[in-house]
């Protein structure tokens, strides 16, 4: 992945409260900068507590005037619910790339029928003819024991379409668990490990001519 004609990476994360939205933004900014890069990075967030729309724009390169990803303009939509990515779409630019986590979380403006949810949200993202990776990030943390392993999920399945190494983001990641809780760092690595290999087992899927 090569970033934008102006040399700046675009990273778009999106999901809702609870899921490590934030988090994740903030492991691939820091990551960013300690390889040298001008970063940026704003979240927007609405009742993110309860479950409401979270995103958060990652921006990199050599110089970084706003924090914004302009429209249309992500290189990377990083969608760890389907229904938030299918709703974000719109702001990937046609040679980007969406990963997918298609695990549902149905937010509490559905239950007061104020949204409704779509049908199936990944078909609609495919339907637009994005470059896609699915995968279920909540099966996989569920597999190795915690669902709150999702967020390291999500960031190994990004870190093989990363214009650096995979080592970087994984050495942020391991970073930030010795810090606050270091008896989970061999789980969150393993979490990593398996969502990279679940973004390269999910082929590209292009909508049908």
């Amino acid at each position: 992945m090569n970033g934008n004609e102006t040399g700046t990476v675009n990273i778009l994360v999106c999901g809702v409260g609870g899921q490590g939205v934030m988090t994740a933004a903030e492991i691939l900014a820091q990551t960013a900068i300690s390889l040298g890069f001008d970063v940026k990075k704003t979240e927007v967030s609405g009742m993110s507590q309860r479950g409401g729309v979270v995103k958060s724009h990652v921006r990199f390169g050599e110089k970084v005037m706003s924090p914004s990803i302009p429209s249309g303009e992500a290189d990377i939509l990083l969608g760890f619910e389907p229904a938030e990515a299918m709703r974000a779409i719109g702001q990937l630019r046609p040679a980007g790339v969406a990963l997918i986590n298609t695990r549902r979380i149905v937010p509490p403006i559905v239950s007061f029928g104020i949204y409704e949810y779509p049908d199936d949200p990944v078909d609609e993202i495919r339907k637009t003819g994005c470059r896609i990776h699915t995968f279920d990030a909540g099966k996989i943390a569920q597999d190795l024991g915690q669902m709150r392993l999702g967020n390291s999920v999500m960031l190994g399945a990004v870190a093989d379409h990363l214009p650096f190494e995979a080592k970087y983001l994984r050495k942020q990641l391991v970073l930030q668990f010795e810090a606050r809780k270091p008896e989970l760092v061999a789980l969150n690595e393993q979490a990593f490990e398996a969502g990279r290999q679940a973004a390269s087992a999910s082929t590209f899927k292009l909508q049908s001519a």
